[in-house]
């Protein structure tokens, strides 16, 4: 299989270069294809999958193209990505198009993201209950949970709230990062472990 997903690799950053340089590395369980800074597709088990936007899912949900599903600890996630199919391989045209449609939307929602906070309640893993005990401990919008931090932000929330555990912990980390809690990064996932870990034997945190 990772013979075959180096071949789809090397085929779509073929494809793909007129759209500029193409980096791949490892992620989600597969690969990602980047242009500059913009990470707008993945190979995963040979298949690519293109990352959609608010510009054009609907437009891949209407080419019927699969949308794909991370499994992560025995948990299905549905990610924004969705499968390019045998009859869009056959049109290099327009699957160019699709793809720079991706990496101009993803562009243009980082631009937004930088530009205007967003609502708490707008990000990976938070709900309302999170955002009002959020705004409890003086933490208004994403702008501001990204200057906290995961771990700062945690702490805030843990003199107010000690039952909270380490899943609170994953939680407003994945909001920073924009994953799901259970699609955090292994190197994320262990970094929180450890630190958790060295506050509970400190008799800070509550136990889960």
């Amino acid at each position: 299989m990772l013979n075959v997903t180096k071949r789809r690799i090397d085929q779509a950053i073929s494809l793909f270069s007129p759209l500029g340089i193409i980096h791949s590395r490892p992620q989600f369980g597969g690969y990602s294809l980047s242009a500059g800074k913009v990470m707008f597709a993945l190979v995963a088990e040979g298949e690519l999958y293109l990352r959609a936007t608010r510009e054009n899912e609907e437009k891949m949900k209407t080419l019927n193209m699969q949308q794909f599903i991370y499994h992560k600890r025995g948990i299905e996630i549905l990610l924004r990505y969705f499968q390019v199919g045998d009859a869009l391989w056959q049109q290099p045209g327009q699957l160019i198009a699709l793809a720079k449609e991706s990496i101009v939307g993803m562009e243009s929602e980082k631009k937004k993201l930088s530009a205007e906070p967003i609502r708490l309640k707008d990000l990976p893993n938070i709900n309302l209950s999170m955002e009002r005990l959020l705004w409890q401990v003086g933490i208004k919008n994403s702008t501001e949970l990204r200057l906290q931090g995961a771990i700062s932000a945690y702490v805030k929330l843990y003199m107010l709230k000690r039952d909270i555990g380490l899943n609170i912990l994953f939680a407003l980390e994945g909001a920073i990062l924009g994953y799901h809690k259970a699609a955090l990064p292994d190197s994320s996932r262990h970094n929180l472990e450890h630190w958790f870990n060295s506050f509970k034997q400190e008799g800070w945190a509550a136990k889960e």
